[in-house]
């Protein structure tokens, strides 16, 4: 019920959808040709939309709470859990319509992938969104999250964007920098979603990865349940 509420209200404006995704899409268009390597540039760009997607889903967290839309959601017979899993479902779907929406207008460009990588992709996006989505949500419902929501989680994003090599490959740079990005999680999942854009779907960076995207997912995802159920509203 949750899930169907939410996504309701975001196909009220279809067109958040596509905006959403124009960052992304923007780097498609006038960057990525630059480095003409598109299996390099799309696999970064969605874990791009990852991060500003669903890193930033709490922003609607910040504003039921402050119309009282929780404490009402509170009264009523559904579990914490539900009011948390019902969100992150809704960010979930909406980010992978528009991760194939950057995937076909790559291919549009010129983007060749075999169509398993793509799929096997967009899989490794549900726990990979579904995880940050929900710690997004947590940090939401901090105190004083009101005010410092959008300036911290922009501190977060952007280091973890910049330092997953979602642009260009981490050792195209200066050796400190590839050194640092290994400390960046998010580095692993756009490797291994580059070698699965080249049709390799077994080899270390594919596994390390998957292990690497599952313990986020599962990390974050306790992380806003429990936040959920400390938090009072």
């Amino acid at each position: 019920m949750i899930f169907r509420r939410y996504l309701r209200q975001t196909l009220r404006t279809k067109v958040g959808v596509v905006l959403g995704a124009l960052q992304p899409l923007l780097y498609l268009l006038f960057f990525a040709p630059l480095v003409d390597s598109w299996p390099v540039s799309v696999p970064g760009l969605l874990v791009q939309l990852v991060l500003l997607s669903a890193g930033l889903a709490g922003f609607g967290m910040v504003f039921d709470q402050r119309f009282g839309v929780l404490d009402r959601m509170r009264a009523t017979p559904a579990p914490r859990l539900a009011l948390l899993l019902g969100r992150v479902l809704r960010d979930v779907v909406v980010l992978l319509v528009q991760a194939v929406l950057i995937v076909l207008v790559g291919v549009a460009l010129g983007l060749r992938a075999p169509v398993a990588g793509v799929v096997l992709t967009l899989v490794l996006l549900v726990p990979l969104a579904g995880g940050v989505a929900a710690a997004s949500y947590a940090v939401a419902l901090r105190p004083g999250a009101s005010e410092l929501f959008a300036p911290l989680m922009s501190t977060v994003v952007v280091p973890l964007t910049l330092l997953s090599g979602a642009f260009l490959p981490m050792t195209s740079g200066p050796r400190w920098l590839d050194v640092l990005s290994h400390l960046d999680p998010f580095r692993y999942a756009v490797d291994a979603l580059r070698e699965l854009f080249a049709g390799h779907y077994t080899s270390g960076p594919v596994l390390l990865g998957t292990a690497l995207t599952l313990a986020i997912a599962a990390g974050a995802t306790a992380f806003g349940v429990r936040a959920f159920h400390s938090e009072p509203f």
